[in-house]
């Protein structure tokens, strides 16, 4: 039993070494000012530091990587939620979305928000992406200030 057991330990370490070998990419591309939400959000708007803080290591060209994102499976956890976020919206490349689109996408942001969706299980180790109530206002406020429609919840 003791080396049955001796066996799988030796086993899982290989395995876990040798998934080290297998990297996902970590791009950050080049990000022109001029197409990001803070370009197009306006200075005196709250929602601008709101997104950096909170939203931008998943939605946007800006990602921080810290050390632990480069220990497989971690890495290709982290890799993968980058280009999920990235897809759903992307505060970078805020000059590419029509302005229905933006509009839907900051309502879709001011719900999820206020269920809870986001920043999902990502704020146990960043506290800082953690939504207070005033930041959810905030999103939200933006969302109900690009047209009529009207917000859920808010």
């Amino acid at each position: 039993m003791r080396r049955r057991l001796m066996q799988a330990v030796v086993v899982l370490v290989v395995l876990l070494l040798a998934a080290q070998l297998v990297r996902p990419s970590r791009p950050n591309p080049a990000t022109d000012p001029r197409r990001t939400i803070q370009a197009h959000a306006g200075i005196g708007s709250g929602l601008v530091a709101v997104l950096d803080r909170a939203c931008g290591d998943c939605h946007s060209n800006t990602a921080v990587w810290p050390w632990y994102a480069r220990i497989a499976p971690v890495s290709w956890l982290m890799a993968y939620e980058l280009a999920h976020g990235q897809k759903a919206v992307n505060f970078s490349e805020w000059a590419a979305y029509q302005p229905e689109q933006r509009q839907k996408l900051l309502i879709e942001s001011c719900r999820d928000a206020t269920t809870g969706k986001m920043p999902g299980p990502y704020a146990l180790l960043h506290p800082v992406t953690r939504l207070s109530a005033g930041d959810v206002e905030t999103i939200c406020a933006a969302a109900r200030k690009t047209g009529t429609i009207a917000v859920t919840g808010r």
